[in-house]
């Protein structure tokens, strides 16, 4: 006998939103569901996935098969962002700010779904929109992770670090020699 593998799915998902959307035609209103469904393998990808079908069971299939072709990998600092970032899509902005270590993760909504599957655990968002709608925040969570940068700490890794506080150390040096050369 041949023995049989199954296939294990590195992702999880969760389904943000149904929608019962309609289209009339000639012959009366047809009925459809519209599913917007984020996954991700909580270890620095997620992705979201927007989909339509006759039935809901359908439509979240087909929202999980789009959501798997959009997964993008994110700058992860441990289970922080780098650095804070604040971000618009369409009627939503956010604002996510790193947090320290045992912080817990401060989101509301959408934005706390799509942080916790992209595997972020001490991070803090705030909505500053007063859009309620689910996949523009959704959006707007997901487009902000896209623009995080890679930071660099002692082990070789990349760091974003602050110019004015490297500007700063530039020019104390500078002065502290100046005032040493002027003595002699």
């Amino acid at each position: 006998m041949r023995p049989q593998f199954q296939k294990t799915d590195e992702y999880k998902d969760h389904v943000l939103e149904i929608n019962r959307v309609t289209r009339v035609t000639k012959g009366g209103k047809r009925m459809r569901f519209r599913t917007v469904v984020v996954i991700g393998n909580q270890k620095g990808k997620v992705g979201i996935g927007v989909a339509k079908g006759p039935d809901v069971v359908e439509s979240i299939s087909k929202a999980k098969n789009k959501a798997k072709k959009n997964v993008f990998t994110i700058n992860m600092d441990g289970k922080t962002i780098p650095h804070p970032i604040e971000m618009k899509y369409s009627a939503a902005r956010i604002v996510i700010k790193p947090a320290e270590v045992g912080h817990g993760l401060m989101a509301g909504g959408a934005a706390r779904i799509v942080l916790s599957m992209a595997g972020f655990a001490d991070v803090t968002a705030k909505y500053l929109s007063r859009t309620t709608n689910k996949l523009a925040n959704a959006m707007v969570t997901l487009e902000a992770l896209k623009q995080l940068k890679p930071s660099k700490n002692q082990n070789g890794k990349i760091k974003v670090e602050n110019d004015n506080a490297k500007s700063k150390d530039e020019s104390d040096k500078k002065r502290s020699k100046d005032l040493t050369d002027s003595k002699l």
